[in-house]
């Protein structure tokens, strides 16, 4: 990867302003619309179990990456709408992470931080 968050932002920001975009999405439009295309993307693995996902990912790779980049534009528009720096947000939260998750005590556990 090697297109910046805030290079790929401007793209997206560029093509919704040739189509006078912005009036349709506030703050409340873009949050349902990465719900609803999260949801698409979930779609791909209801009912499947764990071999049946990993095999679907290799089948359906091409619908899995569009509906990963549907969520992302979506997500990259939406900070840029508000304001929020991306790669810092993304930043912090990995940090916050970190203490909520130290290695002592999560490697290789999938219990939240108030259980570990």
């Amino acid at each position: 990867m090697n297109d910046s968050i805030q290079t790929l932002t401007r793209e997206i920001i560029d093509f919704r302003d040739a189509r006078d975009w912005e009036q349709f999405h506030g703050p409340k439009e873009m949050a349902v619309a990465i719900v609803a295309e999260a949801g698409e993307l979930l779609q791909h693995f209801v009912w499947q179990n764990e071999a049946q996902s990993s095999q679907r990912v290799i089948e359906r790779r091409e619908e899995l990456s569009s509906e990963m980049a549907d969520v992302a534009i979506l997500l990259f528009e939406m900070a840029a709408n508000c304001d929020i720096d991306l790669a810092v947000a993304m930043r912090a939260k990995l940090a916050r992470n970190e203490e909520r998750y130290p290695m002592s005590k999560a490697l290789g556990s999938n219990r939240k931080y108030n259980e570990l």
